[in-house]
């Protein structure tokens, strides 16, 4: 390869171990930045597979040690040198993939981090290895990017548990979906302008909406096993959400191998987030025999199992109890679990025993989960 532009692309990707092939001296300042900043996250996972730096590497130039740099200053040079989609990128792969946990050490730094998914699911996970003093900054951001899921995800949540259109109210709002033709051409008849041939409208309607009253329970059973983190948060939101529906009751109940029924918290995600104990293993067994002693209207109750499925206890009384409420006609769904690209994680076998047994399963994102729930109690 011979393009000087390509040369330096491929340095900045492979790093300070390419310098023999590829030394860096061709690179710019903020090329050389750049490559300061990847190599300050990088280069540690290198380190720990083996790989040592070279004595040209130790004898750099101090402006370009990346010992040099602190987490804050890191995360700064980052934003300065990077869009704001790749600073997420390596954000997660420091947290997620090469545990640079000193990120989530330091109220400073902690600030300073992207607000976003791969932010909050780090910090639920590292929550109960916090010292006391960072608990309530984890809290603080925590519901900082809660709010900011909640706010994008509510109208389509709304949008899609809203009543059907009323055509006997008329309404007072005033858009093309809920526009009356028929009753506008009734109303108006009588301004038929025979010259022009067309009926001058100077009233229109409009079709009212009506707003369902649902006297409905919704169980959430969730799965807090630690390949449920992201089922985990979704379903914290979602029973947020739901809990401000008229003559709704939800019931939001977590599990690994202990049961702890949070519905009295259902209404705030955070504290909700604040208090599950990701990890352990999983008795779903055992958590659907307690979900059956919150059932009082079965035909009214719909029972939302979250999990991936994976049965730790036993796999008959799990089927017996999906039967037992499925005879006594409460809705049974089950929400299988889903990977951070949307694509199904859970156990497929042991879904298809589940239908069998009197419950519907899919896998779906909050706003399609939503359309099912509102399909069901329509």
């Amino acid at each position: 390869m011979s393009d000087p532009v390509l040369l330096r692309r491929w340095r900045l990707a492979l790093g300070r171990y390419a310098d023999r092939s590829l030394p860096a001296h061709g690179m710019s300042g903020a090329e050389r930045r750049a490559d300061r900043a990847l190599d300050y996250l990088y280069a540690r996972e290198m380190e720990r597979r083996g790989l040592r730096r070279s004595r040209s590497d130790t004898g750099r130039s101090g402006s370009l040690d990346p010992s040099q740099l602190t987490p804050l200053g890191w995360l700064g040079e980052l934003r300065d040198l990077f869009p704001l989609s790749v600073c997420e990128t390596v954000q997660a792969h420091a947290i997620d993939t090469l545990g640079m946990r000193e990120l989530l050490s330091d109220p400073a730094v902690l600030d300073a981090l992207e607000p976003n998914r791969d932010l909050l699911k780090a910090l639920i996970a590292f929550k109960g290895a916090a010292d006391p003093g960072m608990r309530e900054k984890i809290r603080e951001v925590t519901r900082k990017i809660v709010e900011d899921i909640v706010r994008r995800l509510r109208p389509r949540v709304e949008a899609a548990l809203a009543g059907r259109p009323n055509r006997f109210r008329r309404s007072q709002l005033k858009s093309m979906q809920n526009f009356d033709w028929r009753g506008t051409i009734r109303d108006n008849l009588k301004n038929w302008d025979a010259e022009r041939g067309v009926i001058v409208a100077d009233r229109l309607r409009f079709h009212g909406r009506s707003r369902r009253r649902l006297p409905w329970t919704i169980i959430l059973c969730v799965d807090q096993s630690g390949s449920m983190l992201a089922s985990t948060i979704y379903s914290a939101v979602m029973a947020s959400i739901l809990t401000a529906l008229p003559a709704v009751e939800v019931k939001l109940i977590v599990f690994d191998t202990a049961i702890v029924d949070l519905s009295s918290e259902a209404h705030d995600p955070v504290e909700v987030l604040m208090s599950v104990q990701l990890g352990g293993g999983t008795n779903i067994a055992a958590a659907m025999e307690y979900c059956e002693t919150l059932i009082t209207q079965p035909s009214r109750t719909v029972f939302v199992l979250v999990s991936d499925f994976e049965e730790g206890g036993s796999v008959s009384h799990m089927l017996a109890a999906t039967r037992r409420m499925a005879a006594a006609r409460v809705t049974m769904l089950g929400l299988g679990a889903l990977s951070d690209d949307a694509a199904p994680i859970y156990d497929r076998r042991m879904a298809e025993r589940l239908v069998a047994s009197g419950m519907q399963v899919s896998a779906l994102t909050p706003d399609r989960f939503a359309e099912w729930i509102g399909g069901v109690i329509a």
